[in-house]
């Protein structure tokens, strides 16, 4: 880290736990604006079985998004051909990045990964009750331009139908957002519906994404049918979120991203105390 950039963290981390800062936010919301996606990339395996991680690329460079959390990222695995997914996406997308892992696999590790186009403060790997492989929620504080830090939470939960795992994964997830002292984004892919237990105990303590035209189905990518992932931020007072939307994306992986754009607002203090 050269001396410029380590200056304007310790700037920005005495207020709390290369900006592109967009500027229609609708004057009746007043704060900062964050384009959010949550994308499973499949580690760069698409529909049609070939591994090409820069459909991917494209996808997210598209999106032009602010932040954005992936799913399914391999780094240095053989079957990826030893790429480190994570690291390579942010480079040629100029964002920083953040990666937690899974588990070993193949000569390397197999995760998930946060990318941002504002500086990442600091993360950390939230641990999560083994399910049918490990799990951890990977927690990043950003630092946004107007001074300001939120908590970005991937997520990534168990996918089997019996949801007795992903359930107690999302319970721990939701302990460690409750206990968070910034205004915090969970998105990922929560492998489960709206109408679930686990998305409504999520509901119960954020705000999420919606859309008026119903659910953001995203899988499958070929002809998706349900609605299995979300963008949701809170503490809900903090937040103004738009109407989100899922990307025409139906090659590059098995999901199609999820998009939205979020109001941080304009509230006194950039903390909230802990419970």
């Amino acid at each position: 880290m050269n001396a410029c950039i380590f200056g304007f963290l310790v700037c920005f981390l005495s207020l709390g736990c290369s900006a592109h800062i967009h500027t229609h936010t609708p004057e009746s919301i007043p704060g900062q604006e964050l384009l959010v996606a949550t994308y499973n990339i499949r580690h760069g395996v698409g529909t049609d079985g070939k591994l090409d991680l820069s459909r991917a690329l494209e996808v997210i460079r598209d999106l032009d998004i602010d932040v954005i959390a992936l799913q399914e990222v391999d780094e240095k695995v053989s079957r990826s051909g030893g790429v480190d997914q994570a690291q390579w996406l942010a480079k040629q997308l100029n964002m920083y990045f953040a990666f937690g892992s899974f588990m070993p696999y193949q000569g390397g590790q197999y995760g998930l990964a946060i990318l941002s186009k504002f500086p990442i403060a600091s993360y950390t790997e939230w641990r999560l009750t083994d399910g049918n492989e490990p799990r951890v929620a990977l927690a990043a504080d950003i630092v946004l331009p107007n001074s300001r830090l939120c908590t970005a939470v991937a997520v990534h939960f168990d996918w089997v139908k019996d949801d007795g795992f992903r359930f107690t994964q999302a319970a721990e997830t939701i302990g460690n957002l409750e206990s968070c002292e910034l205004p915090w984004i969970v998105f990922g892919d929560f492998n489960d519906v709206p109408q679930s237990r686990t998305m409504q105990a999520f509901y119960a303590i954020g705000k999420p994404i919606k859309s008026s035209g119903g659910e953001l189905l995203s899988f499958p990518a070929e002809n998706p049918e349900i609605a299995i992932d979300s963008i949701i931020v809170g503490p809900p007072d903090q937040w103004a979120v738009s109407e989100g939307r899922v990307i025409n994306e139906p090659i590059a992986s098995d999901h199609r991203p999820v998009r939205g754009v979020l109001w941080l607002r304009n509230l006194a203090g950039t903390k909230r105390t802990k419970n």
